[in-house]
């Protein structure tokens, strides 16, 4: 399964988003409202838990200065990526867009779906607040 953000536009340059975002503990700042954990566990570690959903951990797993950042889950059981996607369009400005790819049944990729369109849009829509 594949799910996309839409792009948004940010008042700051991709160098400064790219910095920010590989500093896992600014991710904080882009969770929904509904947050029940967020917790730090190493510098390229976090785990978070949103209302009624199971905990997540993610690590940071690859890299490219100022256009590229690949988050992957840090347990196999359910095997998953967050990509984000940085493109400076100005000295101040950049897009980023967030994308999403995992391995599900259909009977859970039914499920998932909806919430996690959700949250990229949530995370994404929050990229201002760094």
């Amino acid at each position: 399964m594949q799910l996309e953000s839409p792009k948004v536009t940010v008042p700051k340059s991709a160098e400064y988003l790219f910095n920010a975002l590989t500093d896992v503990k600014n991710f904080e700042k882009l969770m929904p409202e509904n947050i029940a954990k967020f917790e730090v566990t190493d510098e390229n570690t976090f785990l978070f838990g949103l209302s009624g959903m199971p905990e997540i951990k993610l690590r940071l797993k690859e890299q490219t200065p100022h256009s590229y950042i690949k988050l992957g889950a840090a347990s196999d059981k359910v095997p998953f990526t967050l990509i984000a996607h940085l493109e400076g369009t100005g000295e101040a400005s950049s897009t980023v867009q967030l994308q999403f790819e995992g391995e599900f049944n259909a009977m859970m990729a039914m499920m998932v779906k909806g919430p996690i369109t959700k949250f990229l849009e949530t995370l994404s829509s929050n990229m201002g607040k760094l």
